[in-house]
């Protein structure tokens, strides 16, 4: 089956790949779950993250967004021994600190999504990029989107981070052009070891 490259062969990345990436989120908490895990991604590869993101659910309550939010001193300290999750204190105060910018978000604009989709005027961008080098890293609209949270208190949601998190949650999908994804095309079988989907 064709697919976006940068995928790999890797089991986790190919399901990742061909059920999430891209798909629209609409769901606060997972909208939050993973603005936080590409924060945490930040000077890492998008793998290293994924393969640690059913211990961050465990470690972050299943990214509860008020539970974060209400995290204290003990918490920090229990998550940077946490040997599952990246144990990096900036990364885990800012996950603390998203967390109480969302709520203040949710209170202002009804919800996370509603704040967040409203950037691409509630619909998905759909491009198709011949090759992974007509994929941007940055565009104007993830610019305002990082403007507006770190304004709200967010931290760690830099413009590179929001449109990967934005190619992440589906409001960008940016399949290139030949992958099965984008063509329609059947979905391929289960491999042997892949995760369950």
């Amino acid at each position: 089956m064709p697919r976006c490259p940068w995928c790999g062969t890797d089991p986790l990345y190919v399901a990742y790949h061909d059920e999430e990436w891209g798909v629209p989120v609409h769901d606060d908490r997972a909208l939050f779950e993973l603005l936080i895990l590409e924060g945490a991604q930040a000077g890492l590869s998008w793998i290293t993250v994924l393969r640690k993101r059913e211990a961050y659910r465990r470690a972050f309550d299943g990214f509860d967004i008020a539970r974060v939010a209400g995290y204290g001193e003990d918490d920090v300290a229990r998550l940077l021994a946490d040997p599952g999750i990246v144990r990096n204190r900036l990364k885990i105060r800012g996950a603390i600190r998203t967390a109480r910018a969302v709520l203040d978000l949710q209170a202002t604009h009804g919800s996370l999504d509603a704040f967040l989709w409203a950037f691409v005027e509630g619909t998905p961008r759909v491009n198709r990029p011949a090759t992974m080098s007509d994929v941007p890293a940055v565009t104007p609209t993830a610019t305002a989107m990082s403007r507006a949270l770190v304004k709200a208190g967010a931290t760690f949601v830099g413009p590179t981070i929001c449109y990967a998190f934005m190619q992440a949650a589906g409001l960008v999908d940016d399949h290139l052009a030949d992958c099965w994804v984008a063509t329609g095309g059947p979905r391929p079988p289960v491999e042997p070891g892949a995760p369950g989907r």
